[in-house]
């Protein structure tokens, strides 16, 4: 044992060195010795002796808190034999005087593990020797024991599993109340050191307190109550101690949290609590913001929770619901609930000096910091208007006219020499805007904001900035809930958007007039290089991106100072990846609505798409999504393709390799390349793109092979000839799909689509493949070609596109005329297939009154859009152009069965065409001749 555990010593050391040739081989034999017997009781010697260097101890616990996890159980592979693990129980809990915090604290951890999966079975000593251990004098020994007995206690409750539950409430019925007394104790000494100003012995009494507080964890709902009726006592005792009382309120809000049911008990006092010092007198001079924090949860809690909540049926409703849901209608009276509504509008609604200071010294961080984001637990302004929202959904018949009667006191123009009186219509009117869904039926909004509002706006004095700001807010709050859009241009006229209101104003411009939209887009790019915050930049931009995703088009004569100013932003936004996704999305919307024009942006745009989407750089984890959208439509929106466009798609080569959430923007913008030029992209990229598909589709889902065959589909449309020669790899695997009846019927119908455009556009290179095919499955090339034709046949209703029903009836029907006997076996299925394609492409002709083939178009015309409507894409041009070649919109479906049913009836002769026209179904017959009249 002393030879093993210096050569474990010395490579611990080793491992904790900073020589990093010695570091790799020392962390690679700890780890071939975590299988060997006895490796972890020479772990437990090195890190229990406190002579030895911390970081080597520090990595011994590290290294045998793994090893638990890893093979302590039995059933695990190279589990740690019986008679090691109880030698290293009884080592574990020899002493508990371990000198350095953070060793400690790992030691109670990997204790508390061992104890998951051993106590009180296979070590019945454990909670015995702790508790002996607590009640010892000695204070760093009491400290550890509690330590270890608190993460030991939280384990044990943590199991999930009915026969660990009654394990776990045997043990804790026989350890509560000593885990009571033990909380009683530290607390009384607690408050008589508090007393004596012995400030030392207090914090260290604290920390025994709230160790043994957190610990106290019962399964049994009855004896838990008393505990907390207890800790209500003591909150209200220790109300100035405010770590203490925040623990103290935590752990009702646990309680509550994890026994509903147990706490109904608890509903009215908690609420009397609560509400008695947060909206009486009771609390002024010794509440403190935590505190405030954890009561207003209280209340909400009590308020959302599910189970206080009746079923809209009385009589279906759990007797305990219905309890809990009485002592709060009870508890909540008309007089509580206006007290409360007023005092949180008028008192923590609000702002406070430090605000008001931090507004005059630093705006965008006021701004930044007034956002409270997910916080509204934590911090108390959103904690704030959560409960009163709260209050005001479940209320709002009491609630309402309170309200309004602060706001009727406030009507007029506030005296700007009484900073009270601002302050307080400034919280009002916050909470008038929060409120706003739920006072739509009892505002006139239009009225107000032209009698009232639109007059406060244009008092210009530098104290009224926070009622203009909070009104500009308020505006922003109503104008998607009660708004005419006849009053807009008011609010427009009042040029509200400077930089001392920031990002109040950005809600109130989601809906824009053309009129103003020089002004306002001229305001808010000075408002962008003026901020400095990130965070503020990025709303600015966010307000840019959605004011020209509403113009569109229009907004180019305005944009040329904002094309100059992104790269310098981009390039100063280097450390903040969030700034620059917002620039990417500005960047978005800002090709859509410059259209072709867009090419011009090139030399700033292309390098930051390359960025953006080149896995090799570490930014990409934040802007590969935007910059792949950004990469998308620059290639929609570009007239023409170009070297640079070329030069970036190196970086799809990784991309698809990610088989990301992104992939499906990576292949539309495969396809956005082959649409923009097919024959510069196929020429220089098909063949790296054919190897990636063929290592996709190795290992994809079948929407992910969809889409990889979906690409193939669009060469072939885009350039039959090319498409086929540069995915000639992919392209037997589909037609073996066909021949075998790929049972996924979107993949089959895909597979049909492909073969569809090869047969019907190049027939020279199916004949090739079939031959390829027949060699290959040593079948003859007629007998092959006869499996497709009737597979073909067989899963035609798989095909829901009408597109692709009439291109299989038209590239079947070019295998006519034929004297090939396997053709003319399957003829009443072509038939059969033809007929089915009439029904879903002819429509009758208004003008005529004869039947035409509807996905026939003849011209290109630049459509008429509404005011709505988005123009075109380039893409959108090409495709209709390319789909004025595809034979699916030029081709007649019905003249073309009818020219080929009489090519084959002249090659035949019409007997033999008769006979061969008897194995059609004579309804089918019928159908086809009528479709085919008249011609």
């Amino acid at each position: 044992m002393d030879s093993a555990r210096l050569v474990v010593l010395q490579t611990l050391t080793q491992a904790t060195s900073q020589d990093t040739a010695g570091l790799k081989p020392a962390e690679e034999q700890l780890k071939q010795w975590e299988t060997q017997p006895g490796f972890y009781s020479v772990l437990l010697n090195i890190f229990n002796n406190h002579m030895l260097d911390v970081n080597v101890r520090w990595l011994a616990v590290l290294y045998f808190k793994n090893g638990i996890d890893r093979y302590w159980r039995r059933v695990a592979p190279h589990s740690l034999s019986e008679e090691e693990k109880t030698s290293l129980r009884a080592g574990l809990i020899t002493n508990f005087n371990e000198p350095v915090n953070q060793i400690a604290t790992q030691i109670a951890v990997l204790i508390a593990k061992v104890a998951r999966l051993d106590c009180p079975r296979q070590w019945p000593e454990l909670i015995p020797i702790l508790m002996e251990s607590v009640k010892g004098q000695d204070g760093l020994q009491q400290h550890r024991a509690l330590l270890t007995f608190y993460h030991v206690t939280k384990t044990l409750a943590s199991k999930r599993l009915a026969q660990d539950r009654r394990l776990f409430e045997d043990l804790a019925s026989g350890i509560y109340s000593f885990a009571c007394s033990l909380w009683s104790h530290h607390t009384d000494c607690f408050l008589q050191q508090i007393y004596a100003s012995d400030e030392a012995a207090a914090l260290s009494s604290l920390e025994r307190t709230l160790l043994s507080l957190k610990g106290n964890i019962s399964p049994i709902e009855r004896t838990s109550r008393g505990f907390l009726n207890a800790v209500f006592e003591r909150l209200k005792q220790f109300l100035e101690c405010c770590e203490y009382n925040v623990i103290n309120s935590t752990r009702l809000l646990d309680f509550l949290d994890y026994h509903p049911v147990a706490f109904i008990s608890l509903i009215q006092q908690s609420l009397e609590f609560a509400v008695s010092y947060l909206f009486t007198h009771v609390g002024e001079g010794v509440t403190f913001e935590r505190f405030t924090v954890q009561c207003m949860n209280l209340i909400k809690m009590i308020l959302q929770n599910h189970t206080y909540k009746p079923a809209k049926n009385i009589e279906d409703s759990k007797p305990e619901s219905l309890e809990a849901h009485n002592i709060k209608t009870a508890f909540f009276t008309h007089p509580t609930l206006t007290e409360i509504g007023r005092r949180l509008v008028s008192h923590y609604f609000l702002l406070t000096e430090e605000e008001l200071a931090l507004w005059e010294e630093d705006p965008e961080g006021f701004a930044v910091e007034e956002t409270g984001g997910d916080s509204w637990k934590y911090s108390l302004r959103p904690c704030t208007e959560v409960l009163f929202l709260d209050l005001f959904h479940k209320f709002s018949q009491t609630m309402t006219p309170v309200l309004l009667e602060m706001v009727q006191n406030l009507q007029g123009p506030t005296n700007v020499e009484d900073p009270v009186q601002l302050l307080i219509k400034d919280a009002v009117y916050n909470a008038v805007g929060l409120a706003a869904y739920d006072l739509f039926d009892n505002v006139d909004f239009d009225e107000w904001f032209k009698n009232q509002l639109l007059g406060e706006l244009q008092v210009s004095h530098h104290r009224y900035k926070l009622i203009r700001r909070r009104v500009i807010w308020l505006i922003g709050q109503w104008i998607s809930v009660k708004f005419k859009s006849d009053l807009r241009p008011l609010l427009y006229e009042t040029r509200i958007l400077n930089s001392n209101d920031l990002k109040d104003v950005f809600r109130a411009l989601s809906l824009i007039y053309f009129l103003y939209l020089e002004s306002i887009f001229g305001l808010l790019f000075q408002l962008l290089q003026q901020v400095t915050e990130c965070d503020t930049k990025m709303q600015v931009l966010h307000v840019i991106s959605c004011v020209i995703e509403r113009v569109h088009i229009q907004i180019r004569p305005y944009v040329g100072c904002l094309v100059q100013y992104l790269p310098l932003l981009w390039k100063q936004s280097e450390d903040h990846n969030m700034l620059r996704c917002a620039i990417l999305t500005t960047l978005i919307h800002l090709v859509q609505g410059l259209g072709s024009e867009s090419k011009n942006l090139y030399p700033f745009l292309l390098p930051v798409i390359q960025l953006s989407t080149d896995v090799s750089q570490s930014p990409h984890v934040y802007l590969m999504e935007d910059g792949l959208e950004l990469w998308l439509v620059t290639l929609e929106n570009s007239p023409a393709i170009t070297p640079e466009l070329l030069r970036i798609f190196p970086n799809m080569s990784a991309l698809l390799e990610l088989t990301s959430e992104n992939m499906r923007t990576c292949f539309q913008i495969i396809n956005a390349y082959i649409y923009l030029s097919a024959t510069d992209f196929l020429q220089n990229y098909a063949e790296a793109l054919c190897r990636s598909f063929c290592h996709l589709l190795k290992d994809i889902t079948n929407e992910g092979q969809v889409q990889v065959l979906k690409v193939v589909e669009i060469a072939l449309k885009v350039s039959p000839i090319l498409g086929a020669h540069m995915f000639q790899p992919l392209l037997p695997a589909v037609l073996r799909g066909v021949v075998d009846g790929e049972r996924y019927p979107v993949v089959m119908s895909t597979y049909l689509g492909i073969t569809g455009r090869v047969l019907l556009q190049n027939s020279s290179f199916f004949s090739s493949l079939l031959t390829q095919m027949a060699s290959e499955c040593n079948q003859g090339i007629d007998q092959l070609l006869g499996n497709v034709i009737e597979m073909w046949v067989d899963r035609m209703d798989n095909i829901t596109q009408p597109e692709r029903r009439k291109l299989s009836s038209l590239a079947l029907l070019s295998l006519l005329p034929s004297d090939n006997s396997v053709i003319q076996d399957k003829f009443c299925g072509i038939v059969n297939i033809c007929v089915e394609a009439l029904h879903d492409v002819m429509t009758e002709d208004s003008d005529t009154g004869t039947s035409r083939d509807c996905m026939l178009m003849s011209n290109f015309e630049e459509p008429k859009l509404s005011e709505d409507e988005e123009p075109p894409t380039e893409q959108d041009k090409r495709k209709k152009l390319l789909a004025l070649e595809d034979p699916v919109h030029s081709v007649s479906l019905q003249q073309f069965v009818y020219e080929k049913l009489k090519a084959q009836q002249a090659l035949m002769g019409d007997q033999a065409f008769g006979v061969l026209m008897e194995t059609v179904d004579t309804e089918i017959v019928r159908q086809l001749q009528e479709f085919l009249r008249g011609l």
